[in-house]
């Protein structure tokens, strides 16, 4: 057990007794089991705790009450939890701006002042101007955890619309603000789900979908997505339906106006990869949408960064696996006859903005940004230097802005905010985080190991400075590898406090990111997605041989995709890892299109209505390889209540399955936070609690000593 330093060793002995008391009484609710199976081509597979699924039932409620109370006590038992708690809470207690937006003379921007539970958005009158409070969600306090987004400013700078979400969910409302004066108007829309506002006339387009059944609002499956136009002070029963499609039920659709109000575009997608793009010339005679990409079987993205006068400006992977920028005529759109204005490079170009008429191109580096400005016209004036390899976003304006704004973070360097002067091409901080730690006090570098096919992946490790590699080092490995997403350089002040501790960080990138281009992502998805759990079984073995940490001092953590991929290397691999932290996982492979926006995820994983794709799905999905008898790793899965995009149901099978299994000293429970969701907007304060949990969880199953 821990060497807690206490005021005598009769105390120390009677906590050491009382922990391993605890540890031996943990009696997992006995959750029931139904007989409920499926038939998927020709295989029966059992689904025994299919009735979890329904989060709203009584049952439920009560087997979510059992679980939290059986992981609470074990909480409660570790003596050091409360100093975890502390210090997140110390190395979180500091200003954290966002970049300012400017509409008109007026700029907005979100603060936290250091421990508020949602940031609160502030209005300055010019840019040195005296901030003050625009909108505070904080005020809210009646209805439960609230925050707010602001969707999109009017073309006369005069009105923002925002978007409300509650206790975590994805549905969101629409108001509108006047931003001089402060008044609120009446206008409220409803039932609102992964949108913008695109503001055109005296309106904006956003997307929709219909109200979903009386207490089905977070479970059941969101179909016929819609665009429809909003004017303003009306109610929303009297909007204009835009865009709908009756054959396609499992489809996204989203509106964008370029700045200069001459193109409508519509996007199409079927999930979370590719997309088709539809435009309106405002300046014709027509009616409806014209394709711009007919892309039917959705096989490349394309997106639209700006127009210059009746050409459109477009970022796309068509014949370009790294990305490039097209100068693309709507009215001659073929391939054929696009002008490249950014060509492909070796390296990803992860994304393009327009700002004070120039162009801002971002290429990842071995995961890192290189900013490069330039013209429209495909002329690279100059590249925007960074303080070091992390992670830079931001330069986005509007044509007649003389300055623009970006961020700058990593590991060790919580984000800093940079005003850039386009004509000469200075970067000033403009605003910079008071610290409560030394970030020179840590090391930040880049490894590159070899997978389990010879493909070398690169791998971020930090930790204090002269750390020795003794193989004893507690090591947190997380991992994503899925969806196309880019795991580069990012502030967690948790992660400082567990450095402090002399832990080890590794975040590996794994194939099914984007790090290095649609290749990279391709070779990590579908029939190929047991890759991605290789490469991160090949991330552990890397560390342990070279002697960062061994098995006995490792924890993998991811959520999400991120959640899954721990899921299926913790069942592939239950030795290699101390510690498994799952979060908000995609556990049940089977099934998982079958909720809410799971259907979106088929372009990603496959779907086992496809025998060819059930067969993979079965082989690798966590809910249905955990076998009995084995002795899995002290696992605390962590999920939420009003998850509405992956179900919690996901993670109630999974911990059922695996308290039913696992056989062996390792604790194996479930932490479900009540009234949160996915992650987005979850308060200061519960990400604390939860954060000094997992932290707390991981040291005690590895009989670290803290040194609080």
């Amino acid at each position: 057990m821990n060497k807690i330093r206490l005021q005598s060793a009769l105390l120390c002995a009677a906590t050491f007794a009382a922990s391993m008391l605890a540890d031996a009484q943990i009696i997992y609710p006995k959750t029931k089991k139904g007989t409920q199976t499926d038939n998927y081509h020709g295989t029966t597979v059992a689904d025994p705790y299919r009735w979890l699924e329904d989060d709203t039932a009584a049952t439920t409620k009560a087997w979510v009450k059992q679980q939290n109370a059986i992981t609470q006590k074990y909480m409660d038992q570790i003596p050091y939890r409360a100093s975890i708690k502390k210090r997140i809470t110390e190395l979180n207690n500091f200003a954290k701006y966002s970049q300012p937006m400017r509409a008109g003379a007026y700029y907005l921007f979100y603060k936290n002042d250091g421990l508020q539970n949602q940031a609160v958005i502030y209005r300055q009158n010019g840019i040195d101007g005296e901030p003050t409070v625009f909108l505070d969600p904080n005020t809210y306090s009646k209805e439960g955890t609230v925050s707010l987004s602001l969707l999109g400013f009017s073309k006369n700078d005069r009105f923002v619309a925002y978007g409300v979400q509650r206790a975590g969910s994805d549905w969101q409302e629409i108001h509108i603000k006047e931003i001089h004066s402060g008044q609120e108007l009446t206008d409220k829309l409803e039932w609102v789900k992964f949108s913008g506002a695109a503001w055109w006339g005296n309106g904006f387009f956003y997307s929709r979908y219909d109200k979903p059944e009386k207490g089905m609002e977070f479970s059941s499956k969101n179909e016929y997505h819609k665009v429809y136009y909003h004017t303003l002070n009306t109610s929303q029963d009297q909007d204009s339906l835009v865009y709908e499609d009756k054959n396609n039920p499992m489809q996204y659709y989203g509106a964008e106006v370029t700045e200069d109000d001459r193109f409508i575009i519509l996007n199409v997608s079927q999930g979370t990869y590719g997309n088709e793009l539809w435009y309106k010339d405002t300046k014709k005679e027509e009616v409806g949408f014209k394709p711009l990409f007919d892309n039917s079987n959705f096989a490349n993205e394309y997106n639209v960064i700006d127009n210059t006068s009746d050409k459109l400006l477009v970022l796309t992977n068509l014949e370009a696996a790294n990305r490039r920028v097209v100068l693309v005529d709507p009215e001659n759109h073929s391939p054929a006859n696009w002008k490249t204005v950014v060509p492909t490079q070796k390296e990803l170009l992860e994304g393009a903005v327009s700002g004070g008429g120039k162009l801002y191109v971002n290429y990842l580096r071995d995961c890192s940004s290189r900013i490069y400005q330039y013209s429209f016209d495909g002329m690279m004036e100059r590249e925007i230097r960074l303080p070091g390899n992390g992670t830079a976003g931001g330069f986005g304006g509007k044509k007649e802005d003389k300055d623009l704004f970006y961020t700058y973070t990593s590991f060790n360097y919580p984000s800093v905010i940079f005003k850039y002067t386009i004509e000469s091409g200075e970067s000033k901080i403009f605003r910079k985080p008071d610290l409560k730690f030394d970030p020179e006090a840590f090391e930040v570098k880049q490894e590159f190991y070899t997978g389990k096919d010879g493909t070398k992946v690169p791998m971020f490790i930090v930790h204090k400075k002269g750390l020795a590699m003794s193989g004893k080092n507690p090591t947190l490995l997380y991992g994503y590898g899925g969806f196309n997403i880019n795991l580069s350089p990012s502030f967690s002040a948790s992660r400082i406090m567990f450095m402090e501790q002399g832990g080890v960080l590794a975040v590996a990138n794994l194939r099914g990111g984007g790090e290095y281009g649609e290749d990279w992502h391709s070779a990590g998805m579908k029939l190929k997605k047991q890759n991605v759990f290789n490469d991160f079984i090949s991330a552990a073995e890397y560390l342990i041989a070279k002697k960062y940490t061994s098995k006995d001092y490792l924890a993998i953590q991811g959520g999400s995709n991120g959640g899954l991929l721990v899921g299926a290397c913790m069942a592939q691999r239950p030795e290699l890892f101390k510690v498994a932290l799952p979060a908000v996982g995609v556990m049940d492979m089977l099934r998982y299109h079958k909720f809410t926006v799971g259907w979106g995820w088929v372009v990603e994983y496959g779907s086992s209505d496809s025998a060819n794709h059930f067969k993979n799905l079965y082989k690798y999905s966590p809910l249905h390889n955990l076998k009995a008898g084995v002795n899995y790793p002290a696992t605390l899965v962590t999920t939420a209540d009003h998850d509405d995009r992956v179900v919690p149901a996901h993670s109630f099978k999974f911990i059922s399955t695996l308290q039913e299994k696992h056989k062996g000293p390792n604790p194996v429970m479930i932490r479900i936070e009540t009234n949160a969701g996915h992650g987005a907007g979850k308060p200061i304060s519960k990400q604390i609690e939860e954060t000094a949990d997992i932290y707390s969880f991981l040291f005690w199953n590895m009989d670290v000593t803290t040194k609080f």
